[in-house]
């Protein structure tokens, strides 16, 4: 009869990955916080540089700690974003001059920024979408507490918004659906598709992702109450800075 395993202590990076995803978990190192260096870490527990940096990309893989060249490894632990499907794009919020951002940041300070306007000829699967080969393009990114969450591209039928406020860099209260409705093309009917991949480099850029972070990716089309397409929004989102709400009746 052979005898039952005795089970092995974790390796020593992984007790000192352990301890630290306590300290943060708990919130005694809160995000933006450095976390012991490399050579504290030899220090602190007789390792080999190895092990300390073995130790460092636990947490950064798990996406609780970003290394920054030539400063350190500083804590990634960002408060969710809850994102209500339907109570950022009620009519109630935009038709009263509201960001949809309002609905989801509740008071938390967010930014626009890096915000380009062009009309352009749309990609085939956009075309088929809108119906148009001609389009306005509205490229921007949001940030929430200083930190980058989402990029952003809507898609316009460039017969529909020409020479509108949706084709300027500011675009006024209540944003592109308030900008919709000025035209007589209010928005009465939303589409959402949602899927994960691996971001692109640029996306990782602009979003400031460390290695090995994926994306939401949230494809919407905005609908007249007649069923006209009116905007194709393409939103890539950073994972780890989410919570996706949707309510059902059953």
């Amino acid at each position: 009869m052979s005898e039952s395993p005795v089970p092995h202590e974790p390796p020593i990076y992984r007790r000192i990955a352990d301890g630290l995803r306590s300290r943060i978990l708990s919130g005694e190192l809160r995000d933006g916080d450095r976390l012991p260096g490399e050579n504290a870490l030899m220090a602190d527990h007789a390792i080999a540089r190895a092990t300390a940096r073995q130790a460092l990309a636990v947490l950064i893989n798990e996406g609780l700690a970003v290394p920054k060249r030539g400063s350190g490894v500083y804590v990634r632990l960002f408060k969710p974003i809850r994102r209500h499907g339907s109570r950022r794009l009620a009519r109630e919020q935009w038709g009263q001059g509201r960001s949809i951002w309002e609905a989801d940041t509740r008071g938390r300070p967010f930014t626009v920024d890096e915000v380009e306007v062009a009309r352009e000829e749309a990609p085939e699967e956009i075309a088929g979408v809108l119906e148009s080969r001609e389009v306005w393009v509205r490229r921007r990114r949001y940030s929430v507490d200083s930190r980058p969450v989402q990029l952003a591209t809507s898609y316009f039928p460039a017969r529909l918004v020409e020479g509108s406020a949706i084709t300027a860099a500011e675009i006024g209260p209540g944003g592109v659906y308030a900008r919709l409705s000025d035209l007589g093309l209010p928005p009465a009917h939303f589409t959402e598709e949602v899927r994960a991949r691996m971001p692109r480099p640029r996306e990782s850029v602009m979003l400031g992702l460390p290695g090995g972070t994926p994306v939401i990716v949230i494809d919407r089309t905005a609908y007249t109450a007649g069923g006209l397409p009116v905007e194709l929004n393409e939103m890539v989102l950073d994972s780890a800075a989410y919570v996706l709400q949707y309510d059902f009746d059953a």
